[in-house]
């Protein structure tokens, strides 16, 4: 059997009282995710193992099996690995995003939606100014780009962006973990001198962006300027095992997805990264696009990781009618015709699950710390009792309450 995921990021929500105290899911109008509850075995699984934070990067991995404390080091190693970046030894990798700061606060974490032609703009003029051989600006997708570090130090506090919006940027600038402000790791610098830098880097960086001709002309068109740097979620070359050697049942996959941090995830599991014309990461993304490219792998491999990054877009912004919209587009747009086709594969069947990697709640902004419903379907399966798809319903699916790697073990033994 083979088997895809359909992962929407930040899709789980809380009740709000705009919606009559329902959740998101709850309210939107998914007919094809309530038909896969009824027809399909539900429950919920905890993404976030003890000490991490819940971040995309964690979440996401840990859904494929993986355990973080041994294998994490943030989200820089991803994404340098998504943008075809070969990680050296002394190399220090960081997720650099291009942020608004408005009024000493962080107005958002991604500089108003930059396109990827304009932060290409933006992070070449910072490299030319500010790189060196001992620090590289490289260009990612839209906001989101990476900082070298060479001879950088991990053990550093960072406060990612889209978990501050609103707030006084200064106060959440880069700082050492306590015990190591003056210790090295091999021959690297210290995490003082570390975070030192970095701060220097933003200070600098937004001195620079605030006076470039392409912020001072998306001012004057009524648009955020991405006029600051701000560099976390750092660390070194991963060590992770491919999927393929620890499942038997996965010979060949494939990732699709907008977005550079789960590609680096996809690359480092072994798994072929499928780019799509058109995925944007964001709203106007190309579902259908997207569900044409998970059948065509689906023809040919045994699984397929299919992220739609939508949801969390709209949750950091705080869009309530946003957001139930990209719900209602994964339903109608890439579930929809994923089944339809799925499910006529009668003698190459086609297990299939859908969930979120954690909520991202539109009245907080963020992501939170707690379990996410999920479903798991293929032609067949004994259905339990739940009928609709949502945070509510799926407390009683058969599957209880799952952790970490065990949705992984439990998705593969089909």
């Amino acid at each position: 059997m083979k088997h895809i995921i359909i992962l929407g990021d930040g899709m789980a929500d809380h009740p709000v009282a705009r919606l009559g105290g329902k959740t998101l899911l709850q309210y939107a109008d998914k007919p094809y995710m309530n038909m896969l509850a009824c027809k399909g075995r539900t429950g919920r699984l905890i993404t976030i193992p003890e000490g991490f934070l819940p971040g995309s990067e964690v979440a996401n991995t840990a859904i494929l099996g993986y355990d973080l404390n041994r294998v994490y080091e943030g989200r820089g190693p991803l994404e340098a690995a998504s943008i075809g970046y070969d990680m050296q030894p002394d190399d220090f990798a960081m997720r650099c995003n291009l942020i608004t700061l408005s009024n000493d606060i962080i107005k958002n974490h991604s500089g108003g939606h930059l396109t990827t032609d304009e932060g290409d703009i933006l992070i070449k003029y910072l490299n030319d100014k500010l790189g060196n051989d001992k620090i590289e600006f490289i260009t990612g997708i839209q906001y989101r780009h990476l900082l070298i570090i060479r001879g950088g130090n991990k053990h550093i506090i960072c406060a990612p962006p889209h978990d501050h919006p609103n707030e006084q940027w200064k106060e959440l600038m880069v700082k050492p973990e306590p015990g190591w402000e003056d210790k090295h790791d091999g021959k690297r610098m210290t995490a003082k001198e570390t975070a030192d830098l970095i701060n220097e880097l933003i200070l600098k960086s937004h001195d620079l962006l605030s006076r470039h001709p392409l912020n001072q002309n998306r001012k004057a068109k009524g648009k955020d300027a991405a006029n600051s740097i701000w560099p976390w979620g750092g660390g070194y070359r991963p060590d992770m095992e491919k999927l393929s050697d620890i499942y038997p049942q996965i010979k060949s996959g494939s990732v699709i997805s907008a977005v550079d941090l789960i590609r680096g995830i996809g690359y480092y599991a072994g798994l072929k990264i499928i780019k799509v014309e058109g995925a944007t990461g964001l709203a106007d993304t190309n579902y259908e696009g997207k569900a044409e490219a998970a059948l065509k792998a689906l023809k040919t491999d045994d699984f397929v990781f299919l992220h739609l990054e939508a949801s969390d877009e709209a949750g950091h912004d705080g869009d309530l009618e946003l957001k139930l919209k990209t719900i209602e587009n994964l339903d109608s747009r890439i579930i929809k015709p994923v089944y339809e086709e799925i499910k006529t594969w009668k003698d190459d069947p086609v297990c299939m699950a859908i969930l979120p990697d954690h909520p991202t709640p539109v009245e907080v902004r963020t992501h939170v710390k707690e379990p996410v419903p999920f479903i798991i379907w293929y032609d067949g399966i004994t259905p339990d009792d739940v009928k609709t798809y949502d945070e509510v319903s799926c407390v009683n699916g058969s599957y209880g309450m799952l952790r970490l790697d065990e949705f992984m073990k439990t998705f593969m033994k089909y």
